[in-house]
């Protein structure tokens, strides 16, 4: 394995942390609400940095959703990246690829997915699909959501079509979630698929992979805040950060963002290179899911009272760790899956 950042994606990730520290500032998230921004979207789609997900891979977008984590930035970079433009260079037709990727990378089109699968979605012998998946993730933003049928096969919807009904829906995190409702709409199936469900599983893998990246800069992030306020907040006349206490409860934060961050970048390293990881993809997720749920409750706790504060910045990273724990699947359905997974190796 080998985790350091080719110079694209370093210079990649450089420039993210750039238009993220400039633009997702504590004062515009706030007055965002819980929609995106289109200025801060217009600006990543303007540095080319959609369009080069597709150039620096999986690990390379793991790298700029750490920096999007760190920031709790409201864009639906995530979900365009991995149910979008990735899943539609992997597995999609020639034409497919002509015609959608442009749009993709231009942030002109939005993509979102109705993952995991869960059987919710028929598909009849004309495309028409039928079923309905509650709070999908920037919904409200999408013009594509990816939606897999009860055979896993992967159909892209135009959000737009007749019969593709989108629905307000309020989430932990300020996602633009939808539900989504699909009654006979028209579905593009996304190439041949492969096998039934090989590219379902390569998509859901490199999804679980990509949001414990997010989830790995949402705890650097609100570590590095709780690290600042202990150190500048004073109580019987030295840093509440002396304190041992404070000192175990931020060593055990860490650490458990270490474990988020390695666990990702080897799934993805995995992924990248062509080598089997939904194990891998699963360990990962796991570990944003039960590591990161710890790292934003210390991250809150740590703040003392002030992280009651619904307005206090930390409140919005103790809600997206929260939402991704719950987006994740929770620790427990992964592990079971994990565990059936390696009993199926054995």
């Amino acid at each position: 394995m080998d985790f350091h950042p080719t110079e694209d994606q370093a210079a990649a990730a450089g420039l993210a942390a750039q238009i993220f520290r400039d633009l997702a500032t504590h004062e515009r998230l706030a007055a965002a609400g819980t929609g995106s921004d289109a200025e801060l979207w217009k600006a990543l789609a303007g540095s080319g940095l959609i369009a080069a997900t597709e150039d620096i891979g999986l690990l390379g977008l793991v790298l700029l959703l750490e920096e999007q984590g760190r920031t709790t930035a409201q864009v639906p970079f995530a979900a365009t990246c991995v149910y979008g433009l990735l899943a539609v260079a992997a597995h999609g037709s020639a034409e497919q690829r002509a015609r959608l990727l442009p749009a993709l990378g231009s942030g002109e089109a939005v993509a979102t997915g109705a993952f995991p699968a869960r059987g919710r979605f028929t598909a009849d012998a004309d495309g028409r699909l039928t079923g309905t998946a509650p709070a999908v993730p920037w919904l409200r933003d999408a013009t594509h959501v990816l939606v897999p049928d009860t055979d896993r096969a992967l159909w892209l919807v135009r959000t737009d079509a007749p019969g593709a009904g989108t629905a307000r829906e309020e989430t932990t995190a300020p996602w633009s979630a939808g539900r989504l409702t699909l009654t006979g709409a028209e579905g593009e199936r996304l190439g041949d698929g492969g096998a039934d469900g090989e590219a379902y599983a390569a998509v859901l893998a490199s999804a679980r992979t990509a949001f414990a990246g997010l989830q790995a800069g949402v705890c650097a992030g609100s570590l590095a805040r709780a690290v600042a306020h202990t150190g500048e907040r004073e109580q019987f006349g030295r840093p509440l950060s002396t304190n041992q206490g404070v000192m175990l409860r931020a060593a055990d934060a860490y650490m458990d963002t270490e474990a988020i961050r390695v666990t990702a970048y080897e799934a993805a390293w995995r992924i990248d290179q062509g080598l089997p990881a939904r194990e891998h993809a699963l360990t990962a997720a796991w570990w944003a899911s039960e590591a990161g749920k710890r790292v934003v409750h210390a991250g809150q706790h740590l703040h003392g009272g002030m992280g009651a504060d619904l307005d206090h910045p930390v409140h919005r990273h103790f809600l997206w760790g929260r939402q991704l724990d719950a987006y994740l699947g929770c620790g427990s359905e992964l592990l079971a899956e994990l565990g059936a997974v390696l009993a199926q190796e054995v």
